[in-house]
């Protein structure tokens, strides 16, 4: 099942520090001296990739793309020009034929470690839209949305059973070097020469390609103009910014209300998290509210968001045995 993890509230609350953690702002390097201080992002990745060192090698490799929701479109940050210099292109958000969210052309590089995902992490947040207000003097104009896609191969004798049957690993050898991305290629072994038996092309045709996303959104701060005293584009930003965050908190609340349509379409934010916010993927929203008293009806209003992301009630994930094709269709 898919995964997000959010932060939410007024701006100037913490949504990016606790999202990122400390950063040096000229460049956007990840401070790594101090574990404690590490963010969301950074933790939950070192915890990915420790996880999947576990596993068998060669059963899995991850990809990871960046995208910033600025006044309801969406730009690719990891997208690169003629020159290889990263710049921010605009996308488009679909809806396929199986009802999922995709993004056609969206960059996606393949990471193998923690530092290779934070490396490109900093690169896309050059080009993050950002703006002083009353409020906050760096103030994040659009939601930023880190997704690191997570895609096994197993066989369809062992489809729901744990990556740590070593068999996997040894029906992979032929298939990997004409599925996997060259860069994982490379390190695997030369098995592949071999001649197939029978029983070899038969486990071959079983195999199984299984995706999960993990989404991790820094959003932009809810805030009122009164307070924040923005102007011009940047009054335009505001607005953009509080109807997204309003359709987001309607898309809950029908989800809380198990209402037949959820209007995930109200909004691009809520149609790319579509996949990580509906069906049997797991949410979760960290608040972060402003110990000011000036600040009371913004912590109410983001208090109140979370309650209704609390009342969203979910059983078990269940795994969904696809049908595996043969190598023939």
């Amino acid at each position: 099942y898919n995964v997000c993890i959010m932060a939410y509230g007024q701006t100037g609350s913490g949504k990016t520090y606790t999202m990122l953690g400390p950063q040096l702002e000229e460049n956007f390097v990840f401070f790594t001296e101090d574990e404690s201080e590490l963010g969301i992002i950074p933790r939950a990745t070192q915890e990915v990739f420790r996880l999947i060192s576990e596993k068998p090698p060669g059963s899995y490799w991850v990809e990871v793309s960046v995208v910033q929701v600025y006044n309801n479109d969406i730009f690719d940050l990891l997208a690169k020009d003629s020159c290889g210099k990263v710049f921010g292109v605009k996308r488009d958000i679909v809806t396929t034929r199986e009802g999922r969210s995709d993004v056609p052309l969206l960059t996606h590089e393949t990471v193998e470690n923690a530092s290779e995902f934070l490396h490109l992490v900093s690169k896309g947040l050059q080009l993050r839209v950002r703006h002083p207000t009353l409020v906050h003097a760096h103030s994040s104009r659009s939601h930023l949305v880190v997704t690191l896609t997570i895609t096994t191969v197993i066989s369809g004798d062992n489809f729901g059973t744990s990556w740590e049957d070593e068999q996997i690993s040894q029906r992979l050898d032929k298939e990997v070097s004409g599925t996997f991305p060259q860069k994982m290629r490379d390190n695997k072994s030369t098995s592949s020469s071999r001649a197939s038996s029978p029983a070899q092309l038969e486990a071959t045709e079983k195999l199984k390609q299984v995706k999960t996303r993990l989404q991790l959104v820094d959003l932009a701060g809810s805030e009122c103009v009164g307070m924040s005293g923005v102007t011009g584009a940047a009054l335009r930003e505001t607005s953009f910014i509080n109807r997204s965050l309003s359709a987001l908190a309607d898309v809950l609340g029908a989800i809380a209300e198990q209402r037949p349509h959820v209007p995930y379409r109200n909004s691009k934010l809520t149609h790319l998290l579509q996949d990580s916010v509906g069906g049997d993927a797991k949410l979760l929203v960290m608040l972060c509210i402003s110990p000011d008293q000036k600040y009371l009806t913004e912590s109410m209003q983001s208090l109140g968001f979370g309650t209704r992301a609390r009342q969203v009630q979910r059983g078990q994930a269940k795994k969904k045995n696809f049908p595996v094709q043969s190598k023939a269709k």
